[in-house]
């Protein structure tokens, strides 16, 4: 089984995805809530939905938060690099 190696411009995007606090925040706490919305993660966080909602869209645009449609809400989950950058994260914040 071949792996690709990512380039330098896809490892980019991923980085710049995390390369905020409130980010940092939203991946931790859809990583705990698995399908929370961004209402609930305004919630959580206490925190303005239109920053949150912004941020949930560039976490989205780095490819490391996936959406599911749901009526009119909309479910947030972490892509299988959501959560590679989680576990990496975490081993980071305890090193």
């Amino acid at each position: 089984m071949e792996t690709s190696i990512k380039t330098s411009r896809q490892t980019e995007r991923h980085i710049k995805g995390i390369a905020n606090h409130r980010r940092i925040d939203i991946l931790f706490t859809i990583a705990a809530n698995t399908g929370v919305t961004v209402e609930g993660i305004a919630d959580i966080l206490r925190c303005n939905i239109k920053t949150i909602s912004e941020h949930t869209r560039r976490l989205t645009h780095a490819g490391l938060v996936d959406k599911k449609y749901q009526g009119r809400s909309v479910a947030h989950t972490l892509s299988p690099y959501g959560k590679t950058f989680h576990t990496f994260l975490k081993t980071f914040r305890h090193s």
